[in-house]
């Protein structure tokens, strides 16, 4: 509790220094007998405090404006905001990943930046492609995200770290002889959030370069069928053949020390070192024929103001207060996601982060991206059993079509 009354302490003092426009000309800062009440959906796991912390340091700088946090999944806004806006019990702003944004803007649920100009000026490029729709920008990135691989120091020398995934297989194989009851490395296999990566050679991308042809999903291409023969032939390659790679599971192996690799994201660093863990971060591994890492998805947690908001002005100004660097570093220290500004932070896993995100790309938000989400695991599931790749990825590219 001190440390995080020291930290709003600080944010405030930098704010009131900062911060021309909410202070009158001799530096008090102004009244209004009117509270307004920003309503602010949002995940539990350290982002609720984030967001009560933040709304303090706000009302310290506008003491009529309160933020007041309510606890909505983020996976659970869109849905619940088409039923509670019309009613009137919506919220000012929600939280949403950016893959979401083509389903909030068609359905009118959500309003433009109300700045964009300087927002994208603000924050990373990859941050304001990936919340701008036919050319408009909604919300405001809160954080970036992309995943890298992990690797456990007391099972892996860094001078052993695989650069290509041939060097991977024969480095697993030779490690899962001489450890048993370990393995060299596991990843949600099944995901196409992580799976995407295996696609991506030769600047092959998940509904084209921009990410909004949904009608070219590209993933029958020579490149991805290649990609994902080899995703095939991981299973044997790294004895994995009776292995449950969920997300869950492969967090487990890697926390209790029984996996040297780890394909994952920086949301993992806090809990990898509650457990013991004494690991680093690093770029994934080239795919055959390749000279730089394949390219990860890269996402952004943006935040934005509700259609149904009744102070849209308000709830904008306070998305805008959280871009400063001293609530982008509170923001980091509470969540451990990555600044979606371009700030340092206090972090030895940061560069391995910032390095594979010079090669990802932004997740499409194209309504599209729901089929993706739901056809996909199966294909994977399909692929990684023995099914013939492109009789899998010709269907896959049809039910994902726009």
């Amino acid at each position: 509790m001190k440390k995080i009354t020291g930290i709003i302490l600080s944010v405030t003092a930098a704010a009131l220094l900062l911060t021309g426009c909410s202070k009158n000309k001799d530096g008090s800062v102004p009244k209004n007998s009117k509270e307004i009440h920003i309503r602010v959906w949002e995940s539990k796991d350290g982002i609720d405090t984030f967001i009560k912390q933040a709304g303090k340091a706000y009302t310290a700088l506008h003491p009529n404006v309160i933020i007041d946090f309510v606890n909505v999944n983020v996976h659970n806004t869109t849905e619940a905001l088409e039923t509670d806006g019309p009613n009137g019990v919506g919220p000012d702003i929600i939280a949403a990943p950016h893959d979401k944004l083509g389903t909030l803007v068609t359905k009118n649920l959500i309003l433009p930046t109300e700045n964009p100009q300087e927002v994208s000026r603000k924050v990373l490029k990859s941050c304001s492609k990936a919340l701008t729709y036919n050319g408009i920008m909604y919300g405001y990135p809160a954080s970036a995200e992309t995943y890298a691989l992990f690797y456990n120091k007391s099972l892996i020398r860094e001078n052993e770290l695989p650069r290509t995934w041939d060097q991977l297989k024969a480095w697993v194989q030779k490690f899962n002889e001489e450890n048993p009851g370990k393995l060299g490395f596991v990843m949600d296999i099944f995901s196409g959030y992580y799976s995407i990566l295996f696609t991506t050679a030769g600047n092959n991308r998940l509904y084209g370069e921009s990410g909004t042809d949904s009608q070219r999903p590209n993933m029958n291409t020579a490149a991805a069928i290649s990609g994902l023969k080899l995703f095939q032939s991981l299973r044997s390659d790294l004895g994995l053949y009776d292995t449950e790679l969920s997300t869950a599971s492969c967090d487990a192996l890697f926390a209790s020390g029984n996996a040297a690799m780890h394909i994952t994201g920086l949301w993992n660093v806090n809990p990898f070192e509650k457990a013991g863990i004494d690991f680093g971060v690093t770029t994934i591994p080239c795919l055959p024929g390749e000279s730089n890492p394949p390219a990860s998805f890269s996402g952004t947690r943006g935040m934005y103001v509700t259609s149904c908001s009744k102070h849209p002005k308000e709830a904008a100004d306070f998305l805008d207060f959280i871009l400063s660097p001293e609530i982008q570093q509170m923001r980091f220290n509470l969540t451990g996601s990555m600044p979606s500004i371009n700030t340092s932070v206090n972090s030895k896993y940061m560069a391995g982060f910032l390095k594979q995100l010079e090669y990802a790309f932004p997740m499409p938000s194209i309504p599209a991206m729901g089929k993706f989400w739901g056809e996909t695991e199966g294909a994977l599931k399909n692929i990684w059993n023995g099914a013939d790749v492109e009789t899998e990825v010709r269907s896959l590219n049809e039910k994902i079509k726009g």
